[in-house]
């Protein structure tokens, strides 16, 4: 079995911070990474811990941090099959690196983006309590925008200006003039303006950005700060596998192994942890799992990568274009990378790739196990493949794959955005690009775009967060944090949790990322 991973192998992984986040008082302790005594935790058994948290992706890391931070439970533990934290979906190289609040992602309704707005500004708010060096390693401003290219789109985003600007005061609309402006390249070839009509909805200034990596090893960072000169406990085991979740009672036997291949220095030898409540943040692993216990056997796992593409620093900020409503996948858009200072990505292409891992030839076995292929699946597949737009850019995505074509067949999308690029500008990112995995509701034979959460019996919950999972990492821990509250009984520190994530607004219960529940 399996669960989430850290930064790329050829960069070091972040430092941590010079302090955490920031008491009311202005004043916190130092982190020191070190964990207390087990001795000294008269209330749990030995080997026992409250929560035990699988998967060291973003996600993962964010439900630490909020436990560690707002209650009071004495040992929390975080396993992660990987030697470092967010190798998978939360690394850096394999997202597009985006806060997606709703406001330039035309294939949000209103009702849907005001949800994943308040979301969203959870990730602004916890970087605010971050010193300076470390909140640039975060977060990221930069402007960004939606680009409408020809009468039917630029009539679209501005009747959507019309709707959404209401809820999000800072858009913008754009005309071409102002478009130029603020993204030259946009606009001008050889230096006159481009003949399409073009409409943009901006915003000037915001966090647009994240290092998905960097903040992984940030809530791990301040969760331990947390527990600092305490008699509480953070655990973090590295190059761990789950190989099995047993209920024991009411709590549960996890069957644990170290990772072949794995040199982490804090991994478990062969064993069993006996934890009260365990949360499975493992991405598509998570439906493996689950279903190796018989839960979730009505959904099958269709993976979708994306692949992108680098030019030179052609764009100052984020350039979205206008999705396809016929189409469940992103549109093509253009952002500064924020791990590879002077290039811009484009991206992403949709490639339906059988495997839960990109470059891990052998979750091609894993991806077997979930599709789950039958006749429901394959219903699902056909009415995919007989619509002409998906069918077409289905095919269009292997060809991008094709390696001395894709560069050619990729410069006509990006030009949308950057008219005047040139072949020789584009080069493919390799080894950039993740997998995410799309869920099948093969009862209601549809393909869902939202993330699942799984929750198979008291205390055992299997969430699978495709994109944008890590811009609602802190709203889905919210979610896991207040059913672990409920559960065990602990005290949580709510006023201090809403003045600090939420800026001193009560959350609603409609405030929650969109998701599917899936009963047990």
């Amino acid at each position: 079995m399996s669960t989430a991973a850290d930064a790329s192998p050829d960069r070091p992984a972040c430092p941590p911070p010079d302090r955490p986040p920031a008491e009311p008082s202005g004043k916190a302790p130092e982190p020191s990474g070190r964990s207390a005594d087990p001795a000294l935790d008269p209330g749990l058994e030995p080997g026992m811990v409250d929560v035990l948290i699988v998967g060291g992706g973003v996600c993962g890391t964010a439900l630490l941090f909020e436990l560690a931070r707002y209650t009071d439970l004495k040992r929390i533990a975080l396993l992660e099959r990987y030697d470092r934290l967010a190798a998978v979906n939360s690394r850096a190289t394999n997202n597009s690196q985006t806060i997606h609040c709703g406001d330039i992602e035309t294939n949000y309704t209103l009702e849907k983006a005001l949800r994943v707005k308040r979301t969203a500004e959870m990730i602004v708010r916890y970087a605010e309590l971050l010193d300076p060096p470390t909140r640039e390693r975060c977060v990221f401003r930069t402007p960004k925008m939606v680009l409408g290219v020809g009468e039917t789109e630029c009539a679209f985003l501005r009747e959507r200006f019309q709707r959404f600007s209401p809820h999000f005061p800072a858009m913008e609309l754009l005309e071409k003039e102002e478009i130029a402006a603020w993204e030259p390249r946009v606009v001008l070839v050889d230096g006159d303006p481009r003949p399409e009509e073009l409409v943009a909805i901006g915003i000037r200034s915001t966090y647009t950005a994240v290092d998905y990596e960097a903040l992984t090893a940030s809530f791990v960072d301040q969760a331990r700060a947390a527990a600092v000169e305490t008699d509480r406990r953070v655990d973090l085991h590295l190059g761990t596998t789950v190989t099995r979740i047993t209920p024991d009672g009411e709590g549960y036997r996890v069957a644990v192994a170290p990772t072949a291949g794995c040199s982490a220095a804090s991994a478990l030898p062969a064993g069993e942890i006996r934890a009260r409540h365990v949360v499975v943040n493992a991405g598509a692993h998570s439906l493996l799992m689950a279903q190796s216990m018989g839960f979730g056997l009505q959904y099958a796992c269709l993976p979708v990568a994306g692949s992108f593409y680098f030019t030179p620093d052609l764009l100052r900020g984020k350039v979205y274009t206008v999705q396809n409503d016929k189409l469940p996948f992103a549109a093509i858009h253009g952002d500064p990378d924020v791990r590879a200072p002077g290039k811009t990505r484009f991206g992403p292409t949709a490639l339906l790739l059988p495997l839960l891992e990109r470059y891990r030839p052998a979750s091609f076995w894993e991806f077997l196990r979930v599709l789950r292929l039958d006749w429901a699946v394959l219903a699902v597949l056909w009415q995919l493949l007989r619509v002409a737009d998906i069918r077409d850019y289905i095919i269009k995505n292997l060809l991008f794959e094709v390696p001395w074509l894709r560069r050619r067949l990729f410069l006509a999308d990006a030009r949308k955005i950057v008219p005047s690029m040139r072949l020789e500008d584009l080069r493919f990112a390799e080894g950039y690009g993740g997998v995410r995995p799309q869920l099948i509701d093969k009862q209601q034979r549809r393909l869902l775009l939202g993330e699942a959460s799984i929750p198979a019996r008291p205390g055992l919950v299997f969430n699978v967060t495709p994109s944008p999972g890590g811009t609602c990492c802190l709203g889905n821990a919210a979610r896991d944090l207040e059913a672990i509250v409920q559960r065990l009984g602990c005290r949580f520190d709510r006023a201090r949790f809403e003045r600090e994530l939420y800026g001193d607004a009560l959350p609603s219960s409609d405030a929650a990322p969109e998701q599917v529940v899936v009963a047990g």
